[in-house]
C-alpha cells in the first residue's frame, strides 16, 4: 500500500509503485481533470503539485509521492492563489479548446505561489513547459498577471 494525502485527503491505494501518478490519480482514484499529453513529461498537460511543486504526473512514479501531499486541478480552486488564477482565467476568457489547461492553471498557480508579482520572463520560464496547441499563450499570461493584480 503507498499512502499520501490528495487533496487535503488522506489516500492509500495497493496500485504498483512504478505505475505514473497520472493513471493512480486518472484510473486509479477517478480524478480525470488531470490530462494525458505525451506521456514523456514534455507538454505539461499532466501537471500537478508535490508538496507544493508542480510535477509531471506521467512521469512520476506512485512510490515518489508516499507520504507527500499532491494537490489536482480538482482541489486547486480551494486554496487562494489557485481561486485568483482560475477566475482571472474565466474573467479573460483565456481556454480555447481547453485540453491544456488544467496543467496551465497548475504551473500558474506554482509561480504565484512563489513569485506574488512575476515578470513576463517569469512567467515565460514558469511555464515553459507547457504547451497550448491552440497557442492562447498571450491571454495565459494576461491572467496569471491579472490573478497577481487581484492577489495584491
Amino acid at each position: 500500500m503507498t499512502s499520501f494525502t490528495l487533496n487535503g485527503q488522506a489516500v492509500s491505494t495497493d496500485l504498483a509503485e512504478d505505475t505514473p501518478l497520472l493513471w493512480v490519480l486518472r484510473d486509479g482514484l477517478g480524478l480525470t481533470g488531470t490530462k494525458f499529453g505525451c506521456g514523456m513529461a514534455l507538454c505539461g498537460a499532466c501537471t500537478v503539485h508535490v508538496d507544493g511543486a508542480p510535477t509531471r504526473g506521467c512521469s512520476t512514479p506512485l512510490a515518489a509521492v508516499a507520504g507527500k501531499r499532491v494537490t489536482t486541478i480538482e482541489a486547486i480552486g480551494g486554496e487562494r492563489v489557485g481561486a485568483a488564477v482560475q477566475a482571472a482565467w474565466q474573467k479573460l476568457d483565456v481556454v480555447q479548446c481547453g485540453y491544456c489547461q488544467s496543467g496551465q492553471i497548475m504551473a500558474a498557480t506554482a509561480l504565484l505561489a512563489a513569485t506574488p508579482r512575476p515578470s513576463d520572463a517569469d512567467i515565460d520560464a514558469a511555464l515553459a513547459g507547457n504547451l497550448c496547441r491552440c497557442a492562447t499563450y498571450v491571454r495565459i499570461r494576461a491572467a496569471i498577471h491579472e490573478a497577481a493584480r487581484s492577489l495584491a
